[in-house]
């Protein structure tokens, strides 16, 4: 079951990926050499941005997220883990001098997402903002 969940290329992912090519910046893929392996490297602007799913990531506040009823203790672990997880993959990459920028599942997809404009206007005051940790939700 959990062999078929993509982790590479994933709906949300390819959104965000249309949209700032569409807005003419320029990226690299899955970074392999840096930290967490981000979704989307902006070199030029030395950002990384990763695309996570409100499930897998835990999004607390979100209408896409809720705790399984079966294995909830299985469940609970992985979700924390996995946040866990994020936590020092973007503290490394920040030490390294990257800011990291999270879009959320929730921003992207699905019916509540943001529009076409809001989004750019999150990208580009994310990527001008002198925060070194920025999330885009939905």
């Amino acid at each position: 079951m959990m062999s078929g969940i993509r982790g590479k290329n994933t709906k949300p992912e390819i959104i965000v990926r249309r949209l700032l090519h569409s807005l003419g910046y320029r990226f690299r893929l899955h970074g392999k050499d840096l930290a967490g392996r981000p979704d989307i490297v902006l070199p030029k602007w030395r950002t990384v941005i990763f695309v996570n799913g409100c499930y897998w990531h835990g999004h607390g506040d979100c209408h896409l997220f809720r705790v399984p009823k079966t294995r909830k203790e299985f469940w609970v672990n992985k979700i924390v883990s996995n946040q866990l997880r994020d936590q020092r993959n973007h503290a490394a990459l920040q030490d390294a001098g990257w800011k990291v920028l999270v879009v959320w599942e929730c921003a992207v997809s699905k019916k509540l997402c943001l529009s076409d404009e809001q989004l750019e206007t999150a990208f580009s005051s994310a990527l001008a903002s002198t925060e070194s940790l920025v999330e885009i939700r939905g």
